[in-house]
């Protein structure tokens, strides 16, 4: 099997899995097999667990329904009791949390894109009550640093053999595009520069309609035509001590270490399991060492490239540096986080130890 090919029989396999979990009457042969292999193994210290789900990620919002559906029926299978509800609108995310841990929920479910877990999270750091992903978004980067499958079903069956783990979380402070300062928390990636202009500029509705291919074209143009602006930072490493100032044009803080897609390895050294930062910084505003950058995680390589620096630290900040005062408004320099666009410089970002748990499906690392 070709490695072209292989993706288009996965995704085969697991869509006849997810429908074959939906369905509303009994199994059959393997299928029965297995659920009841479920239903009488305590493979999972589960007891009561909500689904939140956005009915807006992704590019099968048609279907969004049915995979919850489905995810819903294999935890049902074995004794789970489960709910579903869909994400509230923007801001209302810690509520949701808040009410499924008051309710006594041991797990909630993001259900979506990195987005979606983002929102979640949110509610979710500094209690006890595990974090579990069903990916149903567009990119979901952490459901692959995860190793989990991509059907829905799958991806609930997974859960029942997971690892819950104590991880530290990032968090970041930033200035709202509107005025004020935020303060999120993050699992996967925060974006200072160039990286974060881009979700800036990205339309979220073409986003949703083309999915990663609405992303790479998007990334293409402003690579080819964004002026590159320089900002300041300043480190502090693991050990207490801090940098000077240094210039770069875009910095990455990175926790997760296999992104998916194209992008694969982007940060080596990160890890969940760490409680640090891995930091990417772009001292450079050379296009091909971009380029060059994007290249060596996709071909797996482990080349350097003048320019791009990779070090672990424990709090970074980040604010702009000295401009002129006729500088117009779309020389801010934007701040992401998971995918979502929060706002603009100055910002800190800092790891927070012992923060959540996180369900790892069997086989995480190996």
């Amino acid at each position: 099997m070709t490695r072209r090919g292989y993706p288009i029989l996965r995704v085969f396999c697991e869509g006849w899995e997810a429908f074959q979990s939906a369905l509303p009457w009994p199994k059959t042969s393997s299928g029965a097999r297995n659920e009841r292999r479920l239903q009488y193994n305590p493979l999972t210290s589960m007891r009561k667990a909500i689904l939140l789900y956005n009915p807006l990620s992704g590019s099968r919002r048609e279907r969004r329904l049915a995979d919850v559906e489905a995810a819903m029926t294999v935890l049902r299978t074995v004794g789970v009791e489960v709910s579903a509800e869909p994400t509230s609108a923007s801001g209302d995310d810690r509520r949701q949390t808040h009410q499924a841990i008051t309710d006594g929920c041991d797990t909630v479910f993001a259900c979506g894109g990195d987005g979606t877990v983002h929102d979640v999270l949110q509610g979710l750091v500094g209690s006890q009550t595990a974090l579990g992903i069903i990916p149903l978004g567009t990119a979901n980067a952490l459901a692959h640093d995860l190793g989990l499958p991509l059907s829905p079903a799958a991806a609930a069956r997974a859960s029942l053999t997971a690892t819950p783990r104590r991880i530290a979380v990032g968090q970041v402070t930033y200035q709202k595009l509107s005025s004020g300062s935020g303060s999120r928390y993050f699992t996967v990636t925060v974006g200072v520069g160039a990286d974060a202009h881009l979700f800036y500029k990205l339309d979220p509705l073409v986003k949703n309609r083309f999915g990663m291919a609405a992303y790479y074209a998007k990334a293409t143009l402003l690579w080819l035509t964004l002026k590159l602006e320089n900002l300041a930072v300043e480190i502090l490493d693991e050990g207490g001590g801090q940098t000077g100032q240094i210039e770069v044009s875009q910095l990455l803080a990175v926790r997760i270490r296999e992104f998916g897609g194209i992008l694969r390895e982007l940060a080596p050294g990160a890890s969940l399991q760490r409680n640090d930062l891995r930091l990417v910084l772009f001292r450079t505003r050379s296009r091909v060492a971009y380029l060059r950058y994007i290249l060596r995680g996709l071909f797996g390589a482990h080349w350097d490239v003048n320019g791009i620096e990779l070090l672990h630290c424990t709090k970074v900040n980040c604010h702009p540096l000295a401009v002129s005062g006729n500088s117009s408004k779309d020389s801010r320099i934007f701040v992401e986080a998971d995918g979502e666009l929060l706002g603009t410089l100055p910002a800190e970002i800092s790891i927070v130890p012992d923060a959540l748990t996180l369900l790892f499906p069997s086989g995480y690392g190996s």
